[in-house]
């Protein structure tokens, strides 16, 4: 499936509104703030449609998945948006991972922990608010809505003691690269689970993290966390890729639409993650010409003052 949905789920009393434009979002929160509500009116209209009193806005079908027959129901399940509520363990598990990465779905998962198994984005992490109407006036109506719980860009005030790196191949090149010029240390943490190990082990008091915001989700909280005990700037961008498309070196006009609306061109089918999405993009545009692309080891000429500064061109200003 691609594209950006629309959904309002509503009765009487309640209305919940919110745009769903990834393979995977996720609603965080403590009991009664809506979640649990959102997935029941939901499961009452798959069940009874408008004999439930509720009603469904969503160009794609909106359904319910639970128990133990999960595998068995989601096989039945395609081209739809699938809410999942809290209490369902299987969502950790290696097997849903699985079925997510090989389904046409996009699913809307509510949970209190973090689903490492899954490559969700610091974006789609939501929260739910309630923006106007009286919860207590059965006459009112109650209106809600989605709420980004996470910054994707939280610098420190100064220059920074230390960069960590989430990427150990061509993206960590890149950055040490850049953090030589301005003789910071740089190190790599070899993968997102390891940062916050990375953060507590270092002795500077100004860290800067740079990870891909694509698939960071499950690692967020923890390092946001960090920030309490030690000063840490945050720089999480879709991906090391996303940055050198953004930068306008490869000249394509599909490149700039693509970047303008991802959602309409990333196959949640075929991309588990826009991570992977945005390095099969780059790795096919950049394809015989001086700026070919591996993710392994990167290209020297990334290195090169124009093409480095057309990239941190796209940054806020984390190393001066």
């Amino acid at each position: 499936m691609t594209g950006s949905y629309e959904v309002i789920v509503q009765n009487r009393r309640l209305q919940y509104k919110f745009t769903i434009s990834r393979n995977i979002t996720i609603l965080r929160g403590d009991s009664a703030t809506g979640k649990t509500t959102l997935i029941e009116m939901i499961r009452a209209y798959q069940l009874n449609g408008e004999q439930s009193g509720i009603n469904i806005s969503c160009k794609k079908k909106c359904v319910t998945l639970e128990g133990n027959d999960w595998q068995l129901l989601l096989h039945q399940i395609n081209d739809s948006i699938v809410f999942i509520d809290e209490g369902n363990s299987f969502v950790y598990s290696q097997d849903f991972a699985e079925a997510v990465k090989d389904s046409s779905n996009y699913y809307v998962i509510a949970v209190r922990n973090n689903l490492f198994n899954l490559p969700y984005s610091i974006t789609e992490i939501y929260g739910i608010e309630n923006v106007s109407g009286n919860k207590y006036q059965g006459t009112k109506r109650l209106y809600s809505r989605l709420y980004n719980l996470y910054e994707k860009n939280s610098p420190i005030a100064k220059k920074p003691e230390l960069v960590i790196v989430e990427d150990a191949k061509s993206g960590y090149e890149f950055f040490k690269h850049v953090c030589d010029n301005f003789s910071i240390p740089c190190v790599s943490a070899m993968e997102k689970s390891k940062i916050a190990t990375k953060v507590l082990e270092s002795q500077a008091d100004n860290i800067l993290v740079i990870a891909d915001g694509a698939a960071f989700g499950s690692e967020i909280e923890s390092l946001v966390q960090l920030r309490y005990s030690k000063k840490i700037g945050i720089y999480l961008p879709e991906s090391f890729e996303w940055l050198i498309l953004n930068s306008g070196l490869i000249k394509s006009g599909d490149i700039n639409k693509i970047l303008e609306n991802p959602s309409d061109y990333i196959d949640s089918q075929k991309y588990f993650s826009w991570e992977v999405f945005f390095t099969d993009l780059l790795i096919k545009s950049a394809k015989g010409t001086y700026l070919e692309y591996s993710k392994s080891r990167l290209n020297v000429v990334y290195k090169q003052e124009n093409e480095t500064n057309a990239i941190l061109s796209k940054m806020p200003k984390l190393f001066e």
